[in-house]
């Protein structure tokens, strides 16, 4: 029986040379590979900074420090994200305001925005769902008109572009995360981009226990974190970054089969669409069952057992247990993102899939969905 992953990194025997390159030298922290890592990172999004982290949710959280956010204050995002995005905003003290999202690219709508603006609210969170990016014109506009801090989670959508500029270079700063699943990976790690040489060096101290760049090695200007990324991850990172545009070609070639093959199946499954003006990286290739009648979760268990992993994408966020306790969520708050969750599915897609692949997953796919509705 053939197997299908739902993801899997794509790693050379280059990534694999450059990692134990370090291995042999005597820098395993701290060493050479961190900062060229950043300044080739900050070169390919045309950034001045770059300060690479531990992970995209330890990013997150420096640079809610770094923008002064706390107690009191609110932040506007979205319920339809992986759950660090939220995360983030509660670790600083701050509240989590969710607007529902739109129903073609599950970003977050901009025309609901406005009216969850109070006079707490020191931020938005754009969250730049599954590769592609929000609309940024509008976002910013508002952010100007109520004097607000834009923090963009850019985790997923590394390289994809709105209107040429790229996810992440837009507001105060943006963070990315290189997680196996991504479009490149380090293992684990994350990297803060920004224009704004304070938070970046914020970041920079608050990641590496609150030392300042010119501080003694024990002495520590702020309340910092354990939040370094390690020689070997910043190996792999640079050579996985040195190939990334071939990756994200290669994805978008999967996701063009997909595309191909779903056309003529458009009254069960809704494909995911790309906005205009905007490029997508995909990190996922998320469709959505339009059959409310078939059990989305029997449905993945059926696929697994004929070899064809999917998952759910995403849980909403609101709709977690302590969330509801901490702000009275329910049911019906966010219907839109709420119905992406209950019946949206991430196909396979990494380096290596062929046309034949995605037809035969596709194939597969509607034979279990024509099962389950009779």
């Amino acid at each position: 029986m053939k197997y299908y992953p739902i993801a899997k990194p794509y790693i050379t025997a280059k990534d694999k040379k450059s990692v134990l390159a370090v291995l042999d030298s005597d820098y395993l922290s701290l060493g050479p590979k961190i900062s060229e890592f950043e300044k080739k990172f900050a070169k390919k999004l045309g950034v001045k900074y770059a300060c690479a982290v531990s992970s995209g949710t330890a990013g997150l959280h420096l640079v809610m420090l770094a923008c002064g956010l706390g107690a009191g204050d609110e932040v506007v995002t979205t319920p339809f994200s992986f759950v660090a995005s939220a995360n983030s905003i509660l670790y600083v003290g701050a509240k989590p305001v969710f607007v529902d999202i739109d129903p073609l690219t599950y970003n977050i709508n901009f025309d609901k925005i406005e009216e969850k603006i109070t006079r707490k609210t020191k931020a938005i969170l754009v969250v730049h769902i599954f590769g592609q990016p929000c609309e940024m014109d509008q976002i910013m506009k508002l952010a100007k008109k109520y004097k607000l801090q834009i923090i963009e989670d850019a985790c997923e959508s590394v390289c994809a572009t709105y209107k040429g500029q790229p996810a992440g270079t837009f507001g105060q700063a943006g963070v990315f995360a290189f997680y196996p699943n991504k479009q490149m990976t380090t293992g684990e790690g994350g990297m803060i981009v920004t224009n704004n040489k304070k938070i970046y060096e914020i970041c920079q101290s608050l990641k590496n226990q609150g030392r300042a760049e010119n501080d003694q090695w024990l002495d520590h200007k702020y309340l910092g974190y354990n939040y370094r990324l390690d020689e070997m991850s910043c190996a792999l990172g640079i050579s996985q970054l040195a190939k990334l545009d071939f990756m994200i070609r290669e994805r978008r070639k999967i996701a063009a089969w997909y595309n191909k093959i779903l056309a003529p199946y458009s009254e069960l499954i809704q494909a995911p669409s790309v906005a205009a003006g905007n490029t997508h990286t995909w990190f996922v290739y998320v469709i959505k069952i339009k059959n409310k009648k078939i059990n989305r979760n029997l449905l993945i268990k059926k696929l697994k057992n004929i070899g064809v992993s999917t998952k759910p994408y995403l849980p909403s966020i609101h709709l977690f247990n302590f969330y509801k306790k901490l702000f009275g969520y329910k049911n019906g708050d966010f219907p839109i993102s709420e119905e992406m969750s209950e019946y949206s599915l991430a196909l396979p897609i990494y380096l290596g899939l062929t046309e034949q692949d995605c037809k035969y997953i596709i194939a597969k796919l509607l034979n279990e969905i024509n099962r389950l509705n009779h």
